[in-house]
């Protein structure tokens, strides 16, 4: 692809989505290797102006996109990801109620 700020961005982008999935040896991996060929392989000199080259950058930018919105919904299903049954006074808390208590004193109530 061409060196234009943008491509250099999406391939910067991408390469930083894999380090995030992948950890410190994510060089080895190859998926690094095949994202680094085709942005080689895509590059446009000053003489040559091809329509593939923008459907590369389409590709890329989606591609970008995938990434980076898995990781977000991997990040969200560990957050809000049910943590099994709760218990009722658990359930109200966590939308700001209490359970009402047996007035006069019973004895079995907490």
């Amino acid at each position: 692809m061409a060196a234009s700020p943008s491509s250099l961005r999406v391939y910067r982008g991408i390469l930083k989505e894999l380090r995030a999935m992948q950890g410190q040896h994510y060089k080895r991996s190859l998926a690094y290797n095949y994202v680094t060929d085709q942005f080689r392989k895509n590059q446009v000199t000053g003489e040559r102006y091809c329509r593939a080259q923008q459907e590369a950058f389409h590709a890329s930018q989606t591609y970008l996109c995938l990434l980076a919105s898995s990781r977000n919904h991997k990040a969200l299903h560990n957050l809000y990801h049910g943590k099994g049954e709760r218990g009722p006074d658990e359930v109200a808390g966590l939308v700001g109620l209490r359970l009402p208590t047996q007035p006069g004193g019973k004895g079995w109530e907490k």
